[in-house]
């Protein structure tokens, strides 16, 4: 049994077939799946999943890119783009 947190069905059989081939060294032709759920927040077991059922979660903002006025955005522009606030 096996929970994964994600948008879609699809994105959680990835992040199975991911977490398999990855500690398992399990190919993808050998995995054989047999079920797949959407769950309510109760049903939830598993504690990496539980653990974002708070609703307090905050994550933290890393860094702030400041918004150019709409006169001076480009589609394509000459120099590298600065990704920091000085």
């Amino acid at each position: 049994y096996k929970e994964f947190r994600d948008v879609t069905i699809n994105g959680a059989v990835s992040q199975m077939y991911s977490e398999m081939a990855g500690r398992h060294r399990a190919h993808p032709n050998t995995i054989q799946i047999i079920n797949t759920a959407t769950l309510k927040a109760s049903e939830c077991k598993r504690d990496h999943i539980l653990e974002m059922h708070d609703g307090k979660l905050k994550f933290p903002i890393i860094r702030k890119m400041p918004l150019v006025a709409k006169k001076m955005r480009s589609t394509f522009q000459a120099r590298r783009p600065m990704t920091f606030v000085r």
